[in-house]
């Protein structure tokens, strides 16, 4: 058998968190190994904002930003290959790469995101992160002046509240949902459901089931967050309802030596991961010192 090759720290994720994660080690010289399988939540985004210093930047050459940054440190490697299975070895973990080959580590540190599920509405997926989107902060001041559009009745209020200074006019698709109890919505709503979302003009055409259609600049959509890889599953980490890791303020996953950042994971007091560039960047930082302070407590 091929002796394992390794590292102090693993880190699983090529995006911000992981990347910053990487960034923190290598700064006190610590062996990290980055893997990359170029899976990116924000993959169907032309540019992000909200990021101070890089508001429109495309994600990727801000991927391609920090790995060049990267090279300055000796310790520090970049693979782009998948891992398969992360396990418990003795006191540290065992990293089998889906080529086969083997990587054993005293920390690992989780950035792998999530994967976005959307309801399912014919078309919808086609214009996610362009034309549809979920974060008034990342996708909101664009279309500053038209008719925003929200798919669905759970999360109207809130996002409603934050996106009418944007827009020149809002409306609620409710898909028939009730909305949460106890809240007040005052902008119009359309109980037909949306049949089908296609591209029209500069924005969206939604046709509904009773016939009609709706124009909107922009539509704004909640999707069901799925842990976009299987190492929570496999280390047997404890996970909040939202179906992200559950980590403490350093980080710390349920497993020690296992860290997380990004939004795969996030704090049990909030409902769901605060979802940013700079965000998932800060988390990242976070998960590598914790890595970084599971590796001093080695002899």
């Amino acid at each position: 058998m091929t002796t394992p090759q390794h590292t102090d720290i693993a880190v699983i994720g090529g995006g911000p968190a992981g990347l910053q994660a990487a960034l923190t080690a290598g700064r006190v010289r610590r062996q990290v190994t980055l893997f990359d399988d170029g899976t990116y939540r924000n993959a169907t985004v032309s540019h992000m904002h909200n990021v101070l210093t890089h508001d429109g930047t495309p994600p990727a050459d801000f991927r391609a930003a920090a790995r060049r940054e990267l090279t300055a440190y000796d310790t520090v490697s970049v693979r782009d290959e998948r891992v398969a299975t992360v396990e418990r070895d003795g006191e540290g973990f065992r990293l089998t790469l889906a080529s086969g080959a083997v990587m054993t580590s005293y920390a690992v540190v989780l950035a792998t995101g999530v994967r976005d599920e959307l309801p399912p509405v014919p078309g919808l997926q086609d214009v996610w992160g362009d034309l549809a989107a979920q974060c008034p902060f990342c996708h909101g001041f664009e279309f500053a002046g038209r008719r925003i559009g929200i798919l669905g009745a759970g999360a109207a209020p809130h996002l409603s509240a934050l996106l009418g200074p944007v827009a020149g006019e809002l409306v609620v698709f409710d898909e028939g949902q009730e909305l949460p109890e106890g809240s007040v919505l005052d902008v119009p709503r359309v109980s037909a459901r949306v049949s089908v979302v296609e591209p029209h003009d500069d924005g969206l055409r939604l046709t509904l089931d009773d016939g009609s259609a709706q124009d909107v600049a922009v539509l704004f959509v909640v999707p069901t967050l799925h842990q976009s890889a299987p190492f929570a599953e496999q280390l047997g980490l404890d996970l909040n309802p939202s179906g992200c890791v559950r980590v403490d303020e350093f980080g710390r996953t349920s497993v020690p030596g296992v860290t997380a950042g990004g939004d795969l994971a996030h704090l049990a007091v909030f409902p769901t991961p605060m979802a940013s560039v700079v965000q998932a960047a800060a988390a990242g930082q976070i998960a590598g010192n914790s890595a970084i302070a599971q590796t001093l407590t080695r002899g």
